[in-house]
């Protein structure tokens, strides 16, 4: 376990280019004192040097270079066109204020810019880019605790990967079968990346409040731990009613506080059916249980999504169709994989919330099993698919066939339902019942 008396920095990929544009509010100087800097400037690189240019001067430097601030609280700089929710659908680039250091790194021959901070600073611009600043009090509590104690778990899987002997695998391919998935092995050069991948961050462009800041000073070094071990607390839009277990969507490894749990007060007979059985999770995900995450709440939704999420309110349950033909083009798209024309999606095999963890996809051309979740919703979506809980519907209109995917949820399902903690926020749970819900025998500790 992490063992720490002083706030720990994070290193956090922002995005890459081919140039980078960037502006320096006030003076920064460069961390070996090669040269002061401020004002609007365009790094980019040429051979394995980077080049930092402004109006007055050019600097050249052989590797990363790392921008400190003269004076950090009167301090910023601004990161300009920073896509963000990379491959979704609300996708789109805007500038981005950052407190703290700028580094420069090279990476495949294009400039990344790298934000450095301290992991209390960096929770104060995750709990308002990830929700709306002004949630429930307790809400942001315990969306503070998950967002810190998932941080320092992936820093410390990251150095367990980097220094064991053992490779880190992330996929099993065979003739007949791909499975995959994303995690620790994507980020070799920083600890997390700003976007939906790791944990939404965006600087300090998102409006804090005072709240957002009480509630990181209230929980100031507080995480969830489990036998001794930060818990890897996971989290997602909204689970559709039962949440997922991790080794279903992540590596083969289990994770006793992150079991099936009933998004809901008290569980009923509709709730415990069994959802991996295929026959119950179609009638799952025809239903719609009385569950935390099942809401219509204008009020509470607007608390808890940002404007670019609002654009998606179908979260719990939705439904998707495809001609025979835009299936078959989409998967030969997102796949690489030529299956001819597309007969038949088939679940192989569901987890316990009802999501489908391995696909086969039958085709005229070649017949193949793909997983885990994501890979799934990557195959069948331009963007994401909301979820990979669903089924296919068959039907004929004017001679051609369409597949319709009814689904649940948005998200992978594991650990914290961010609608469903946002519900119980709004119930007036406290935020330690919130984590005791999600994440089964974990406990509350203060780690700094």
């Amino acid at each position: 376990m992490i063992q720490s008396k002083k706030i720990p920095e994070i290193q956090i990929g922002i995005f890459s280019g081919n140039e980078i544009s960037f502006t320096l509010n006030n003076m920064f100087r460069e961390s070996q004192g090669e040269f002061a800097i401020s004002g609007t400037c365009m790094a980019y690189c040429s051979g394995k040097e980077i080049v930092i240019e402004n109006d007055k001067r050019k600097y050249v430097n052989a590797g990363a270079v790392i921008i400190l601030p003269v004076s950090e609280d009167a301090s910023s700089f601004v990161l300009n066109a920073v896509t963000i929710g990379v491959d979704f659908h609300w996708q789109r680039k805007e500038d981005q204020v950052f407190k703290g250091a700028l580094k420069l790194i090279i990476e495949d021959d294009k400039i990344t810019a790298i934000n450095i901070i301290t992991i209390e600073d960096y929770l104060i611009s995750v709990i308002s880019s990830e929700m709306s600043a002004t949630s429930s009090e307790e809400l942001l509590r315990a969306h503070a605790v998950v967002s810190r104690s998932w941080l320092l778990a992936q820093m410390e899987k990251s150095r367990s990967i980097g220094t064991g002997k053992q490779k880190y695998e992330s996929h099993f391919v065979s003739e007949g079968e791909i499975v995959r998935w994303w995690d620790r092995e994507d980020h070799k050069n920083y600890d997390v990346c700003a976007d939906d991948h790791c944990q939404r961050y965006q600087g300090i462009t998102r409006a804090s409040t005072p709240v957002v800041e009480k509630v990181i000073h209230d929980t100031f070094g507080e995480v969830l731990t489990s036998d001794g071990h930060i818990c890897d607390t996971r989290y997602y839009k909204c689970c559709g009613g039962v949440t997922e277990l991790f080794e279903n969507v992540w590596e083969p490894v289990h994770h006793s506080y992150l079991q099936k749990a009933i998004d809901a007060p008290q569980s009923t007979v509709f709730f415990n059916i069994d959802l991996e059985k295929e026959e119950n999770a179609v009638k799952w995900i025809l239903g719609s249980p009385d569950a935390f995450c099942n809401t219509v709440d204008k009020n509470v939704l607007s608390e808890i999504l940002n404007d670019y999420d609002q654009e998606t309110n179908d979260f719990f349950r939705w439904k998707v169709s495809y001609s025979q033909k835009e299936l078959s083009d989409l998967i030969m798209s997102r796949t690489g994989i030529d299956f001819g024309t597309v007969t038949g999606l088939i679940p192989v095999e569901r987890g316990v919330s009802g999501r489908i963890i391995k696909l086969k996809i039958k085709g005229t051309l070649k017949t193949m099993t793909i997983g885990k979740e994501l890979q799934i919703r990557k195959a069948l979506s331009a963007t994401h698919l909301y979820s990979s809980c669903f089924f296919v519907e068959t039907a004929e209109k004017n001679g051609e066939t369409y597949f319709i995917l009814h689904g649940a949820g948005w998200g992978h399902g594991v650990g914290l339902c961010q609608i469903g903690a946002a519900v119980m926020g709004s119930k007036d749970y406290k935020y330690n019942e919130i984590l005791s819900h999600y994440f089964k025998g974990a406990v509350l500790e203060k780690l700094y």
